[in-house]
């Protein structure tokens, strides 16, 4: 049991610091966007593209692992997205909450969280992941302006999703990543320190962030947010395994990879999309509260089954 303790731990800690520094004032309301914006704008993409630059394409390519993984991202974003259309016939809404329901926090949790429970063979399923997400994160975005400018022309609403994953620094940095790896050369030196430098401030500023971030959210928001978390939570890993385990009977690595990843909470990406298209990120934050709580149990009862077995 220590080492479930000594794995979650770290991770845990860090978020509540965000969050007592927050509810004390130690730092302030615009903390958590401020740090976000250097996350997704610097530090994180520093941290994809280090590691992608020195990837090669084979050790990223694993069929197996993408297989599970995606398809329990993408299961279970269709089955949300459909109740959640069912109810309201919104295709923005029900793609915002098929999002919430599969968009694992790979990037700022999956990444140490698997390289302290897995080692270092633990670092490439959690950025596999995180590419993976991104995908999730993108076919997201083109519904979710498919609803939106539904009453525009297809080639304008086709420039407009293009034009935003373009943009998008967390796809782009990864791709630069596997470009400049596949070219054989080596960074200038300088260069390279400076993206370390970035690199290593990722993670710990983006877990105060989600501390900060859910000391910021509402006390009350919709019940629809217990059915997603539950989604996220227990029917996502449940199908990561078996298709990773059962189906595909993956090595054991693997299979501990896609659990732990598919377990992991709801990220900020899908309420971060929901501000900027002005949308209600009500039902979005209160998901990200709940699966961040309720991940600190299913990830551990997970790893201490998964160290005895």
């Amino acid at each position: 049991m220590f080492y479930v303790f000594n794995v979650v731990f770290p991770i845990f800690a860090l978020i509540l610091i965000g969050y007592v520094c927050g509810r004390t004032g130690k730092l302030g309301e615009s903390a958590s966007v401020e740090l976000n914006r250097f996350v997704v704008w610097l530090a994180l993409p520093a941290q994809l593209f280090s590691f992608a630059s020195s990837s090669s394409w084979q050790t990223l390519w694993q069929p197996g692992f993408i297989t599970a993984f995606f398809l329990s991202c993408l299961l279970v974003f269709i089955l949300v997205l459909i109740v959640s259309w069912v109810r309201k016939h919104d295709l923005a809404a029900a793609s915002f909450s098929g999002l919430s329901a599969s968009y694992s926090n790979t990037g700022y949790m999956g990444i140490p969280l698997c390289v302290l429970a897995l080692g270092q063979d633990g670092l490439a399923p959690a950025i596999i992941a995180t590419f993976i997400v991104f995908v999730m994160f993108a076919i997201a975005t083109v519904l979710i302006e498919v609803g939106i400018q539904s009453h525009k022309k297809s080639h304008e609403i086709v420039w407009s999703v293009l034009k935003s994953l373009c943009t998008n620094p967390l796809l782009i940095a990864p791709v630069a990543g596997l470009l400049w790896s596949s070219t054989g050369l080596l960074l200038y030196e300088p260069l390279a320190q400076v993206i370390t430098f970035l690199a290593a401030a990722a993670t710990p500023c983006a877990l105060v962030s989600i501390g900060l971030f859910l000391m910021q959210k509402e006390a009350t928001a919709p019940q629809q947010a217990w059915g997603i978390g539950f989604a996220k939570l227990i029917i996502q890993p449940l199908i990561a395994w078996l298709i990773a385990g059962p189906i595909l009977d993956l090595p054991n690595l693997w299979v501990s990879a896609v659990v732990i990843l598919a377990a992991l909470p709801t990220g900020t990406g899908p309420f971060m999309l929901a501000q900027y298209y002005s949308a209600d990120g009500r039902i979005i934050s209160r998901v990200v509260l709940l699966t961040t709580v309720g991940s600190l149990l299913t990830l551990s009862l997970f790893l201490w089954w998964s160290k005895r077995v």
